[in-house]
């Protein structure tokens, strides 16, 4: 009789064990993205998507759409604010669609590393604050945050100095931060499609253009352009973005596997880049590609109406996100 029991009782036990897997909870959850499927930033969603099915035993399987597919990134914002989308990607700088102060992120030479804009975002007062801002208000929280290449400048003339940039016609995105660089460096800002710009560079419409260097070698910038400056004027960073109502409906060891996955996943982004960087200078060389080194503190100094332009429009907030961002290299 006992071991009867004894036989029921593991039966049992092994039953509701049963029954618990195979009543767990599947979350199917989508992440937009406007980057390509060959690109760097799609890399590392896929290892945020393979973390996640890893880490949560099969409960969580995460739909990547590139390309644009569900819209630019302000719609995905937008998307993840109401509930219809689950994660996306966006820069900090970003948020100044909503929050003018967080165009910090982007003024030409804030930024110094990617270590900086980390500790920029999650350790001065002012990035606390924006975060919360961002919680409370849009209903995202940023998860993580990776390094997505920083800008430098090609062009048709070599730039040893500041002085070569004067009249140089530079196509820039319609962004202040970049206009901003253009203008303040001497050059002429030509604002155009990036589609457009590999002919135009062909065709000397345009003198130059500025761009990570992930970028100049995706779109085959250096078979147009024979000079490259290491102007390294704005860094981009990405942060993993969840919706507040998707995190806030899986229970909590789920939450937090999203949370581990993302960290994790942009690690991964962010060697994807830094060791990208490290090798296409020397693949530039090899294609012909002249590259300078011009004195930076040239530029940083010509960025001052920028900076004062910032602080004017953001008043004290602003004045707070410059002076602490600062403090953070001194």
């Amino acid at each position: 009789m006992k071991k009867a029991v004894t036989l029921l009782g593991i039966g049992a036990m092994l039953f509701g064990v049963m029954t618990t897997d195979a009543l767990a909870k599947e979350y199917k959850l989508k992440m937009g993205m406007v980057a390509g499927t060959s690109s760097n930033e799609y890399k590392g969603a896929e290892f945020f998507a393979k973390q996640l099915a890893e880490k949560s035993n099969g409960q969580i399987k995460l739909a990547l759409y590139a390309d644009g597919q569900l819209g630019d990134d302000r719609s995905m914002i937008e998307q993840l604010s109401g509930g219809a989308l689950d994660f996306t990607f966006a820069e900090m700088a970003r948020f100044q669609l909503f929050f003018p102060e967080a165009e910090v992120f982007s003024l030409p030479y804030m930024i110094k590393d990617f270590d900086h804009v980390h500790k920029a975002t999650f350790e001065t007062d002012f990035g606390k604050d924006l975060l919360e801002k961002i919680d409370s208000q849009l209903g995202i929280k940023v998860l993580a945050q990776a390094y997505n290449g920083t800008r430098q400048t090609t062009s048709n003339r070599a730039i040893n100095s500041i002085k070569d940039m004067k009249d140089l016609k530079l196509r820039v995105p319609n962004a202040s931060s970049n206009l901003d660089y253009a203008k303040y460096s001497g050059a002429a800002p030509t604002p155009m499609a990036f589609s457009e710009v590999y002919l135009a560079l062909q065709t000397n419409s345009v003198d130059g253009q500025e761009n990570p260097l992930s970028a100049v070698k995706a779109q085959k910038f250096y078979e147009v352009q024979p000079y490259l400056a290491m102007t390294n004027h704005i860094l981009n960073d990405q942060v993993y973005i969840v919706s507040s109502m998707t995190l806030e409906s899986l229970p909590a060891d789920l939450q937090q596997v999203v949370k581990d996955a993302a960290v994790a996943a942009a690690d991964y982004h962010t060697k994807l880049f830094v060791d990208e960087e490290a090798s296409l200078k020397e693949f530039f060389k090899q294609q012909g590609v002249t590259i300078t080194e011009p004195n930076l503190d040239e530029f940083k100094a010509a960025m001052k109406p920028a900076y004062d332009k910032y602080i004017a429009k953001n008043k004290a907030v602003g004045q707070k996100a410059v002076d602490e961002i600062s403090a953070l290299v001194k």
